[in-house]
């Protein structure tokens, strides 16, 4: 993967995030904000962030298709370009719910998939200026740093479990079989800030119940490329053009990965 292509996405990044996201943070003004589900808002920040992402990642790469998370709410038939050949995945204002409220985190997620594999993800954090980038093969980074995922270290492995989505019967579950073994620390509501922290030691896993392509295929890739593992529950690896899957496992490694998968299986 190119210089030319990192620094071309990563310079669009920025510039959205100021020109859209930094721009109504903490000054949304009636009407700003709308349902766009149940336990889900949208705001005139995602739709100007993914318009100006949409155009400018055209440009960088004019055969991609584009899938934006805004887009595909209002046509899902667009969600069948997943698998084309290049598709460009857009997340324009992860965190939606928290930028809403007007408080951190919340970030842009952008993927490069081909034939429904993720090879390259960029994840920026627009308040800190953090920047994390990988590309298949060829390791993931912080901010030009090469990063090595590590674990917190504790006793107990600190896990992040989504229970948003989760159905009752599997969250009874979840917390009677699965959580006496962590220390359970709040989710942030927000990818772009929980697969760093996993790779960098803040949390040792995570859970997710819904897999959707813009909130997942930067973050499985630059936690995996990282030395870490981001798999489905039975090791099976995350495509984006099979997102609407429930399940997936982040860990900050291989044995914090196959300990949890193993304590999934039991539950059956």
């Amino acid at each position: 993967m190119s210089a030319a292509l990192d620094a071309a996405v990563c310079a669009l990044m920025r510039e959205t995030a100021e020109r859209t996201l930094l721009k109504h943070y903490q000054r949304l003004g009636s009407g700003a904000v709308t349902n766009k589900a149940a336990d889900d808002v949208v705001t005139i920040a995602d739709t100007e962030s993914e318009t100006m992402l949409a155009e400018g990642l055209a440009r960088i790469i004019p055969e991609a298709a584009i899938v934006g998370e805004e887009a595909a709410h209002a046509d899902p038939a667009i969600l069948s370009r997943l698998s084309d050949s290049l598709c460009w995945i857009i997340d324009p204002l992860d965190g939606t719910n928290n930028f809403a409220v007007g408080k951190p985190p919340f970030g842009i997620l952008i993927a490069l998939a081909e034939g429904g594999e993720t090879v390259a993800g960029w994840i920026y954090d627009p308040l800190s200026g953090r920047l994390c980038t990988a590309h298949r093969g060829h390791g993931a980074w912080i901010n030009g740093e090469r990063l090595s995922a590590r674990t917190s270290g504790a006793e107990r492995p600190i896990a992040a479990i989504s229970l948003v989505f989760v159905d009752k019967a599997k969250r009874a579950a979840l917390m009677q079989h699965i959580a006496p073994h962590y220390t359970l620390v709040d989710i942030p509501r927000c990818a772009a800030e929980q697969y760093p922290r996993i790779g960098l030691g803040t949390n040792d896993v995570s859970l997710f119940e819904k897999t959707l392509a813009w909130d997942h295929a930067a973050g499985v890739l630059f936690l995996n490329e990282a030395g870490g593992r981001a798999a489905r529950p039975d090791g099976s690896p995350y495509r984006v053009d099979r997102h609407l899957e429930p399940g997936l496992i982040g860990a900050a490694s291989p044995a914090l990965f196959d300990d949890m998968a193993e304590r999934l299986a039991k539950l059956g």
